[in-house]
């Protein structure tokens, strides 16, 4: 009778672990590269740091790759891929033809981290998330440091039309922006605290032209300006800076929707003066730097959660630009 009672309660542990979930590898975590690879984020954070001296504006452009991959099917890392015979890429869609740029940069963090790592063990995805957190970080200061959850595997494949699909263009109104976020899983406040990440770089005259020259909501003086630099006609690849600080991520940005002074027709869209809760945040961020650095880096945080390719999906790619 004893053996047969010891027997059930082994037979009911077993079934008891069978139901629990015994691994948290398939889990994104800040921890995930300590043992396989200690050096990861140090040498990462080392070369993003080098590209920045070299160029202060790519620490905007690696922040911008980091959303642009997350906004199109999850943070997968699959922006990066090239075109080949079966899939055009997301590099030629609308929103990224002649606008996202920092793939070399990339390519030189991918090249030494397998150098001092075993190569296929830092993704391609991952990269990009802490690469866009030392961006921020280097440019506005250790209150812009938050932990970046990790142990995304990159994807096999991508579609050009999906990067048109699911990223926002600059001549979205509000409603279009907050549908748009809101299809991704997050709210109003994370469009107005990501929207924030045009405190840095800067933005093609075929991006703003249309506001400069239409828009009632701009600050005249300051259209003036930009039109000595983006003509109604040609020029498109003329850039002006998003805010007054481009190379400083700061709350700048927040200061000048309350001016009218947006660059884009997307950025205005977030403050419009009649009090609404987005008018609200713009206003609260503006004047609460700390407060904006703390809420960026939870949006960051719940950006990189969507949609990551985890445990045995996708794979780890030897070159980011390729799959294996």
């Amino acid at each position: 009778m004893a053996a047969l009672q010891s027997f059930l309660v082994c037979l009911i542990f077993a079934f008891a672990v069978i139901l629990i979930p015994t691994s948290t590898s398939a889990k994104l975590s800040a921890d995930f590269y300590h043992k396989v690879c200690p050096k990861a984020l140090p040498i990462i954070r080392a070369v993003v740091k080098r590209a920045i001296i070299r160029e202060r504006r790519m620490g905007a452009s690696l922040l911008r790759l980091h959303f642009h991959d997350c906004f199109v099917n999850g943070c997968d890392g699959s922006v990066l891929l090239d075109d080949t015979a079966n899939f055009t890429g997301e590099k030629t869609a609308f929103p990224n033809l002649n606008s996202i740029r920092g793939f070399d940069v990339v390519d030189e963090i991918k090249a030494t981290v397998d150098k001092y790592c075993k190569p296929g063990v830092v993704s391609c995805a991952d990269i990009l998330a802490v690469a866009a957190r030392d961006s921020v970080q280097i440019l506005g200061g250790r209150s812009f440091y938050y932990k970046v959850l990790l142990g995304r595997r990159d994807a096999r494949n991508t579609t050009k039309n999906d990067a048109n699909i699911n990223l926002p263009p600059p001549f979205f109104s509000f409603a279009q922006l907050l549908s748009n976020f809101q299809s991704h899983g997050l709210d109003l406040k994370d469009l107005v605290v990501l929207s924030g990440g045009h405190s840095i770089g800067l933005a093609r005259c075929s991006s703003f032209r249309a506001r400069i020259y239409n828009d009632t909501n701009i600050n005249q003086s300051f259209a003036a300006s930009l039109k000595q630099g983006c003509p109604a006609n040609g020029g498109d690849n003329n850039t002006a800076p998003l805010d007054s600080t481009p190379a400083k991520f700061d709350t700048v940005y927040y200061k000048a929707l309350l001016n009218s002074k947006g660059l884009l027709h997307s950025d205005q869209e977030l403050f419009k003066g009649n009090g609404s809760y987005s008018d609200k945040l713009v206003r609260y961020y503006s004047y609460h730097s700390g407060h904006f650095a703390k809420d960026f880096g939870t949006s960051m945080i719940k950006m990189g959660n969507m949609k990551p390719l985890i445990g045995k999906a996708g794979e780890v790619r030897l070159n980011c630009r390729k799959i294996n």
